[in-house]
């Protein structure tokens, strides 16, 4: 009897709240991986306009709050969702990372945006969550705090979650490891309430040159594997920044930078092609190696940017938001909303492009929160 009630309980759906969801990737490899998202909460309009039309395609019972975060009680959202306190499976997000980028002026906690990343133990403290899954730019771990010391910043959030009976793990994780064609390196941090058995599970791909040894990897995967069958991109209409087009195929190519890109060998960027005039190479120098750069169908990307678009492969012009979702590994039936950005151009808050490359993969996700719910049901809580 007591056998056939551990099958029942291994069974059943394990429930999550995502925090800071952006446009949702994270949230697509939890779910996949078993967890039902009872809410999902969000502060930038286009991100919760791609969450509800993504929910309500699906006919999800995901609640979508479209608000700062911090202007929310923990104690509220537990009785507007009507569980108690301890009931939750997982709490989840990837509070904003430019105040850690290393990309960035690594303003950490002086940024406005930097004490957000502390959100997550406000929650955890009041909802008191099984586990906790957190994403950040790896920038945190070296990230100075008030006293000037690297690493004060991670250090701080550790001793938090150590404040509230939470025993926290921590890895960089490369997104190609995974399977997603993509070198994309973020830290992933897993707490869990009091003893922390949870395990990372191990990496499934690896150059190919690594893949004859003893163990048995497959090869990253190219970005030529997953951006084909596509069709021809939509033109961008001129001047308009939002072209709605269910698929999000759509080429922000201006005409004049076609000639440029034109220049650029697969696989090779814009600064290193010297016999080009000042006017091509917009005075880059020879260090700016990852600026303007095509990408090698058989190679995986570089870490998809927010201010950036790549250059496709093989044809003279930007990748599409689509070909960006296929790269990062969402589901084709998977729908973007607002504004497609012209190259030079702006918008308001987030467009299609940065909306995915903010996010975490989700096939990464899934091979995470597949280990979270494994170590859940191992341990039978």
């Amino acid at each position: 009897m007591l056998r056939k009630m551990d099958v029942v309980m291994k069974s059943k759906k394990r429930k999550a709240i995502s925090l800071f969801s952006g446009a949702g990737g994270m949230d697509i490899g939890i779910r996949q991986a078993g967890f039902s998202i009872l809410a999902e909460i969000e502060f930038d309009e286009h991100c919760c306009a791609t969450l509800m039309a993504n929910a309500e395609r699906q006919h999800s019972e995901t609640r979508v709050y479209h608000a700062d975060i911090r202007t929310i009680e923990p104690a509220d959202l537990l009785e507007d969702l009507q569980l108690e306190k301890g009931q939750l499976d997982l709490l989840f997000g990837g509070p904003p990372c430019q105040s850690f980028s290393l990309a960035g002026k690594q303003l950490g906690l002086s940024d406005e945006r930097g004490p957000l990343l502390f959100e997550i133990v406000r929650f955890a403290k009041t909802i008191e969550p099984k586990v906790i899954l957190l994403e950040q730019v790896k920038g945190l771990l070296s990230s100075k705090g008030c006293e000037g010391r690297r690493g004060e910043v991670f250090e701080k959030l550790l001793s938090e979650l150590e404040g509230i009976n939470y025993t926290p793990k921590w890895r960089v994780i490369l997104a190609a490891d995974y399977g997603v064609p993509q070198l994309r390196e973020r830290l992933f941090v897993i707490a869990t309430r009091g003893r922390n058995g949870f395990i990372f599970p191990e990496r499934t791909h690896a150059p190919v040159e690594e893949c004859n040894g003893l163990f048995q990897y497959k090869p990253y995967v190219g970005i030529g594997e997953v951006i084909t069958g596509l069709g021809k991109p939509a033109p961008k209409i001129q001047g308009k920044t939002i072209y709605e087009r269910p698929d999000s195929h759509v080429d922000v190519t201006p005409e004049r930078d076609r000639e440029r890109i034109a220049q650029v060998p697969e696989g090779s960027y814009l600064a290193a092609q010297t016999h080009l005039g000042e006017e091509l190479r917009r005075g880059l120098s020879p260090k700016d190696t990852t600026k303007y750069l095509r990408l090698h169908r058989k190679r995986p990307a570089n870490t998809l940017r927010c201010g950036e678009i790549f250059y496709h492969p093989t044809e003279d012009r930007y990748l599409t938001p689509r070909e960006y979702m296929r790269i990062h590994g969402y589901p084709d039936d998977y729908i973007l909303k607002g504004p497609i950005r012209s190259r030079t151009g702006s918008v308001r808050n987030l467009d299609q492009h940065r909306q995915v490359a903010n996010s975490v993969p989700p096939p990464l996700a899934k091979v995470l929160g597949q280990q979270i719910k494994r170590f859940l049901d191992e341990q039978n809580i």
